[in-house]
């Protein structure tokens, strides 16, 4: 892994995610080796030659200067890579982004598929407006460590929503991705109610050499799948999104917590009727 030490210009940039007004990113690059990342685009603006997955940059700041209007925005930590990456035991950037939004009326939201958030409970009890998501896609870690081969486990992601929800955080679960048959909404619903306060989905993006190496794999492991995937990724045919968003509302009603979709990435749709 190449680490490396990088000027950035500002904190928090403009974001034109749905569900959030900012977004802080304080590496660019990660660790976790996901198969599916769609993230490597961000290659372009880097500079780096190393395989998406092999360099993680560390951002230094010019100034710590926040927009002043910060009142009902949302925040978020990170949209394209991970803020608790195993380099934030070392450099501490998001602890220390979160220090500076803890001084402001910003909603916070953290998104993570790592526990290692719960080393800063300290802080992140102080934040009454904070929200914290860890990604998840399957209770099976076999599946879990080919897709995610540098990624903590599911135990240990299931054990951190736990502990934060018990220390009175609010937390949530980012269904993400949803690979078509094969993650278990409702198993991975049931294994953490109780423990969250919402959950959300995003399907499955498939992209570049990422889409080649998944539908290889699919069609390797899961052939029973394979023509399902083809219909999907190769032909555009959302008929199994829309079936499961139906699933969703009603899987809704059964735990009584707020669901809310973030399928469709052209043109994202912004949720089920429980949107919250």
């Amino acid at each position: 892994m190449k680490v490396t030490e990088k000027a950035a210009k500002q904190v928090l940039v403009k974001s034109n995610l749905p569900a959030s007004d900012y977004v802080a990113n304080p590496y660019s690059g990660c660790t976790h080796g996901c198969r599916y990342c769609y993230a490597s685009f961000m290659k372009r603006f880097t500079g780096n030659n190393e395989d998406w997955g092999a360099f993680i940059n560390v951002k230094s700041y010019d100034n710590n200067k926040l927009p002043k209007k910060l009142n009902g925005k949302t925040v978020l930590l990170s949209s394209v890579t991970d803020p608790y990456n195993p380099y934030e035991m070392k450099f501490r950037k998001s602890r220390e982004i979160l220090e500076l939004l803890s001084g402001t009326d910003a909603d916070v939201e953290i998104l993570s598929k790592s526990d290692l958030m719960v080393k800063d409970i300290d802080l992140l009890k102080k934040m009454p407006r904070l929200k914290v998501g860890i990604s998840l896609s399957t209770l099976d870690d076999g599946f879990r460590r080919y897709m995610e081969p540098c990624a903590p486990s599911v135990k240990r992601r299931l054990n951190a929503l736990r502990l934060l929800h018990a220390e009175g955080i609010s937390t949530y679960l980012f269904i993400s991705p949803i690979f078509p048959y094969i993650t278990d909404i409702p198993q991975l619903a049931e294994a953490v109610s109780g423990t969250v306060d919402k959950i959300c989905f995003e399907n499955l993006n498939l992209r570049g050499a990422a889409k080649k190496e998944i539908l290889k794999y699919i069609g390797e492991k899961y052939p029973q799948y394979s023509a399902s995937y083809d219909e999907i990724y190769n032909k555009g045919n959302i008929s199994y999104w829309k079936q499961l968003e139906a699933d969703i509302d009603r899987l809704s009603e059964k735990y009584d917590i707020p669901f809310v979709n973030f399928f469709y990435h052209s043109g994202i749709k912004k949720g089920s009727k429980n949107n919250a």
